[in-house]
């Protein structure tokens, strides 16, 4: 054992030479080896070489088995500084979050300063030496004909180096005589609008530098109150890019946040889809016309029969933005019905907020009137929220912060909700000189680029601070839209809410008047294939990030088939559920409730297995494999019509529950082959869990 350890020591050994080459720099106490950052202080660049670190005080346990380690030390050529390094890693997992805070010694302090004139900081930089590969993994493509963002990973070509060209990641691999290590950031942004990237240098370096809105010109440093970067990530592994991946993916699911109720593999509904279709379908031209206690009430129990674990009652249950209590109007009774109603049934709360907008007469717009969005000078001008009363947008990089978080807790401890689900949160849409991201000194562009780099960090400080305080809280953010702020930062307080309906009209190039149509806005909002084949998009993410975290709703409208395509969608981790569950007969709902209950019982292997997948998406047939390593998961089937036979990549365990159109024949070597056909699009599934001890 000692001379295998001494083996892998080595081998590690070569690995990191083979990476990084000769370091003029003092070697960090990190994996794997980086340079260290480097700022502009007081108009000249400074490295992070630290004269020596030293630990501050002993390892500290967090969440979920996480062990966060602080060491520190004074710069070797600005010795009025110092730089902590802060580490997490959760134990057995390769990946290590990083982060960096620059401190001033001396009481007058120093600046952070632009001399060209754009953020002057490097996070950190790797070599590559010849013959090491390297891949980006992109997170944040918009793709408007599916609506919504796309992975995307691209080799990193030789001409990146000798043309200096950057890439936005967040994500970088290198792959190299055997192993893979990657460097990634937590930050997010459309991949269009770069606040922070991967530059490739001639002399074949990789350096991590801020763009833009990383922090403003002039911003002073003084003692106690440090700069403190964004979280970083490493990791090294044996193997190639999807070696990584597997890691990177558990590391996702437990070790990349402290607030694991958010990785829970719940079922969710969602009353959205039922207010649109009362709107566009039903004639009321409400949103809020479906919004009263009955009609929850009803829905609840309709839920509840189909294996809901999460109702989550959608915008208009309050009477205004900004103080969310609950509208008397359509709730007479306050929310204590629904509540009861579903702790009866055991299942949990879920509601809408917009976190950025309060109405003109809430407490909190008169505790923060400082606190509205202003453009060139120039205040948010009120507007309706889904019509409610009229309200303003306040920026969350202020004080504002806090007020909303407590707002959030005291939703939590006065009704039990434990679903938040964030909208209308845009990246961009304020350079006040009043808040927390540039005063008047500041140029107003750059005041909107901190709002818009900085606005991340503080939903994450809010999830956080709720989550501290209510640790079953879950944060869900919409990022259907464009302009929001996607990437790894909030992925480590809450999720996504990936996918609402899908594309719009102008979308694809087809007129629309948002003012006067009577039809639909959305494209793919009936039954059938097509609207599960576009929410299937974001599947893509599994191989990096579960699914679980990119929540996305499938109908479950008849026919059998359409359902039977959605439920098989839904399962492979996304596992939201919309539209008119009053539309459903007794029977559909206990189609679902059967389906749903085995699929209960797998669902934490399907959370935690990496996907297999075989097919193109909206191909015939599009095969998901989701088994773990002890035989316990799902497979689904998607295709146009035909017979077609797949023998599972993974051992499987026994058959629990399966569609009609399918057969399941174990293999000598404990597989499955499966056996599925179709007469028209359609979909196969099967769940699969371990073999009970007696039966073996």
């Amino acid at each position: 054992m000692k001379q295998m350890a001494h083996i892998r020591f080595l081998f590690a050994a070569v690995f990191a030479l083979l990476l990084v080459g000769a370091s003029a720099h003092a070697a960090l106490p990190l994996p794997v080896p980086v340079s260290p950052p480097a700022f502009e202080i007081d108009g000249r660049t400074v490295r992070g070489d630290v004269v020596a670190w030293e630990a501050s005080g002993g390892p500290v346990e967090r969440a979920d088995g996480v062990v966060e380690r602080t060491q520190s030390g004074v710069l070797r050529d600005f010795p009025s500084a110092r730089l902590t390094l802060r580490t997490r890693q959760r134990r057995g997992s390769p990946v290590v979050r990083f982060r960096y805070e620059l401190e001033a010694t001396a009481p007058e302090g120093f600046a952070l300063t632009k001399s060209s004139g754009r953020d002057n900081l490097v996070y950190a930089s790797v070599p590559l030496a010849k013959g090491a590969r390297a891949t980006e993994v992109r997170l944040s493509e918009y793709d408007p004909l599916c609506h919504c963002h796309r992975l995307v990973e691209t080799p990193v070509a030789d001409s990146y180096f000798s043309e200096d060209l950057a890439f936005v990641g967040p994500i970088v691999v290198i792959e190299a005589e055997g192993r893979a290590s990657l460097l990634a950031y937590e930050h997010g942004s459309q991949s269009t609008d770069r606040f922070i990237e991967f530059s490739c240098t001639q002399d074949r370096r990789l350096e991590l530098r801020a763009v833009k809105g990383n922090y403003w010109r002039g911003r002073r440093i003084v003692p106690g109150h440090p700069f403190e970067t964004i979280w970083l990530q490493t990791a090294e592994v044996q193997g190639g890019i999807d070696a990584m991946a597997a890691a990177y993916r558990a590391f996702q699911i437990k070790g990349a946040t402290d607030n694991p109720a958010s990785r829970a593999p719940w079922i969710f509904y969602n009353t959205w889809a039922s207010q649109e279709r009362d709107f566009f379908w039903g004639g009321s031209r409400k949103y809020l016309n479906l919004m009263n206690e009955a009609r929850i009430l009803a829905d609840v129990d309709r839920a509840a029969e189909m294996g809901i674990d999460v109702f989550v009652v959608d915008t208009g249950w309050f009477e205004k933005s900004g103080d969310w209590r609950v509208s008397r109007e359509r709730f007479p009774n306050g929310l204590e019905p629904v509540v009861a109603r579903l702790r009866e049934k055991g299942m949990k709360l879920g509601l809408w907020f917009s976190p950025t907008e309060a109405a003109e007469s809430s407490e909190i717009h008169a505790r923060h009137p400082e606190a509205v969005m202003s453009w060139h000078g120039v205040a948010a001008a009120p507007h309706s929220v889904w019509e409610t009363e009229q309200s303003r947008f306040h920026c969350l990089v202020s004080a504002y912060w806090q007020s909303v978080a407590d707002e959030l807790i005291r939703c939590y401890r006065d009704w039990g909700v434990t679903y938040f689900k964030w909208d209308a949160i845009n990246q961009y849409g304020c350079d006040s000189p009043d808040h927390f991201h540039g005063d008047a000194s500041v140029p107003a562009d750059e005041r909107a680029d901190c709002y818009a780099f900085e606005q991340v960090r503080y939903m994450a400080r809010i999830v956080d601070r709720l989550c501290a305080a209510c640790p079953d809280a879950i944060v869900d953010f919409d990022v259907t839209e464009g302009n929001r702020c996607v990437g790894l930062a909030f992925l480590a307080s809450g999720k996504y809410f990936a996918v609402n309906n899908g594309p719009y009209f102008p979308d694809l190039d087809h007129p629309y008047d948002w003012t006067a149509s009577k039809y639909w806005s959305n494209v793919f909002v009936y039954p059938g294939p097509a609207r599960a084949r576009v929410a299937r998009t974001t599947l893509d993410f599994d191989r990096w990030i579960p699914s679980v975290l990119y929540l996305t709703h499938y109908l479950p409208d008849a026919p059998r088939t359409s359902q039977k395509i959605n439920l098989a969608s839904l399962v492979l981790g996304q596992n939201g559920i919309w539209g008119d569950l009053s539309a459903l007969s007794p029977k559909d709902r206990a189609w679902f409730g059967e389906a749903l209950a085995a699929y209960k019982r797998v669902r934490d292997a399907v959370t935690s297995a990496p996907p297999v997948r075989t097919g193109v998406r909206g191909g015939s047939p599009e095969i998901h494999e989701k088994i773990s390593a002890e035989g316990a998961g799902a497979l689904a089937v998607f295709a146009a019509g035909g017979v077609h036979d797949y023998v599972t990549a993974h051992r499987a365990g026994r058959v629990i529950w399966k569609t009609d159109n399918v057969s399941v024949v174990p293999t000598a070597d404990g597989r499955a082959r499966i056996t599925c056909r179709f007469n028209g699009a359609d979909a196969a599934l099967v769940f699969f869990a371990p073999e009970e001890p007696s039966l073996r």
